[in-house]
């Protein structure tokens, strides 16, 4: 499967899950953070960076240096100024929506029944706090909370805050017809023109509106007050329509087919522009990083016939050309690679082995480039055992009064074994050469025996010495 990647698309298997890995994270990234200063400290930090892949590429080194320092101390400012935000996203208590949730429309939320709690909360003067998130969701920014999931209606709002209630304090979120959280607390707003009759409960619906675009609901408890904040923007509620009226807008019941489709085409486009510009690192980062090495490995030849026997092969190890990342190159050592050629297809005698990409094993994120030698010649066959005898092999000439009458080996047969077609073929065997030259009175010497060809071998490998007796006379003289 990653050969097919490369071969096609010049990427590997593991660099497509690499890219798409990571487009998630960009993307989850973008989900969490989308509406804060984050986000758009962070896309400042991309162009820059682009711009300072630009300047390298143009040979700018004073203007690369530059930007390179000022991403470094973006990344600080992020750090530091919105140390806040950061810390409200990584303190949700919903894995669910940090990994892969995606906030909604609020839908089919029943208004009517949300201003019937609201100023009947206001009429018996119970203090309340009321959210109703919109497209960021609000699972990142506030903490605790009890999940509820318990169906929307005014005796449900007023049973939730009314004081004898454990969870009174904290916020009730609403989701569509539902009441989804309730005790929930939310951070609290810093600014220092609010009205000096705001309490805890009005600083937190601020607070939660300037980092979210939901919508808070605030029930005074001491005045029976109705007020709502939206955008950073505060409304005193005095009379049910103007409540009424910013709640449909909220919702968007009057256009939510539309602003549904404008949330999805504007997660699809994040997601695409994610991965364009995780696909442009992931290359840039390769391709600059790419190495070469050459290793020899030995090769493994697979079996499938237990009977079949290889005698003899062209070669026992090949050398690769192979390429990848610098730090994987570095680290890799042959003994993590592995060279396999099966023997399924052969038959008995000289086959040729074809040694393919295929029949090399590599970690994940290198790739073969060249494989020297690219075909095996491999000798297999049904191994038989055999006895053949051994004959002396003399060289040279004796002198011109002696004459050798006799010459025995001990011992006279040994029994090898090779492949069928070689040894029925075979008659004799002979020892290493035996020089006559010098030789000039009878005795005995000892003569390794020659093994060929090389596909053949003796049964007792200790055996590889023979003994020779030779009796020498003197020729008879005859006299004229």
């Amino acid at each position: 499967m990653g050969q097919f990647f490369y071969q096609f698309f010049g990427i590997g298997w593991q660099g497509f899950f690499d890219i798409a890995l990571n487009s998630y994270i960009l993307f989850r990234l973008y989900v969490l953070f989308r509406g804060t200063n984050v986000l758009r400290v962070l896309f400042a930090m991309g162009i820059f960076w682009v711009l300072r892949q630009v300047a390298v590429s143009m040979g700018l080194v004073v203007t690369s240096w530059a930007m390179q320092g000022v991403i470094a101390v973006a990344a600080l400012v992020i750090i530091i100024v919105f140390r806040n935000e950061i810390s409200s996203v990584l303190q949700t208590r919903d894995l669910k929506s940090f990994f892969w949730g995606i906030p909604r429309y609020q839908r089919n939320t029943p208004v009517h029944i949300i201003v019937e709690g609201v100023y009947e909360l206001a009429r018996k003067k119970i203090g309340a706090l009321i959210v109703l998130p919109l497209n960021q969701g609000v699972e990142s920014f506030v903490q605790k909370g009890i999940s509820w999931q318990g169906k929307l209606s005014k005796e449900m709002l007023v049973s939730i805050f009314w004081d004898d209630n454990p969870v009174h304090d904290g916020a009730a979120v609403i989701q569509g017809d539902r009441i989804t959280n309730v005790g929930v607390i939310l951070p609290l707003s810093k600014r220092a023109d609010l009205p000096s009759y705001f309490g805890t409960r009005h600083r937190a619906a601020v607070g939660l509106t300037e980092q979210t675009d939901s919508m808070v609901i605030v029930v005074s408890e001491e005045r029976g007050k109705i007020t709502l904040v939206k955008d950073n923007r505060i409304y005193d509620i005095n009379d049910r329509s103007v409540l009424e009226k910013l709640l449909i807008k909220h919702a968007g019941q009057d256009t939510a087919a539309a602003g549904l489709k404008k949330h999805t085409r504007e997660l699809a486009a994040a997601a695409a522009v994610c991965l364009v510009c995780v696909t442009g690192l992931w290359l840039s980062f390769s391709r600059g990083m790419e190495s070469l090495a050459t290793h020899t490995i030995p090769v493994e030849f697979i079996k499938s016939d237990q009977n079949m026997e290889i005698f003899s092969s062209s070669a026992s190890s090949v050398t690769l050309l192979i390429s990848g990342a610098r730090p994987l190159i570095r680290s890799l050592g042959p003994d993590r690679i592995t060279v396999k050629l099966s023997l399924a297809n052969t038959v008995p005698g000289t086959n040729k082995l074809a040694v393919s990409r295929s029949s090399v094993t590599l970690p994940p994120g290198i790739v073969v480039k060249n494989i020297d030698p690219s075909m095996i010649e491999v000798t297999v066959d049904v191994p038989v055992k055999k006895e053949l005898p051994v004959q002396p092999f003399w060289t040279g000439r004796l002198s011109r009064d002696l004459i050798m009458t006799l010459a025995e080996t001990t011992p006279e047969k040994v029994h090898v074994i090779g492949p069928r077609q070689v040894l029925t073929q075979m008659e004799t065997l002979f020892t290493e050469p035996l020089p006559l030259d010098g030789i000039t009175a009878s005795g005995r010497i000892s003569a390794l025996i020659v093994l060929h060809p090389p596909t053949i071998r003796l049964a007792d490998q200790d055996k590889h010495t023979i003994s020779v007796e030779y009796t020498i006379h003197k020729r008879e003289t005859v006299s004229p």
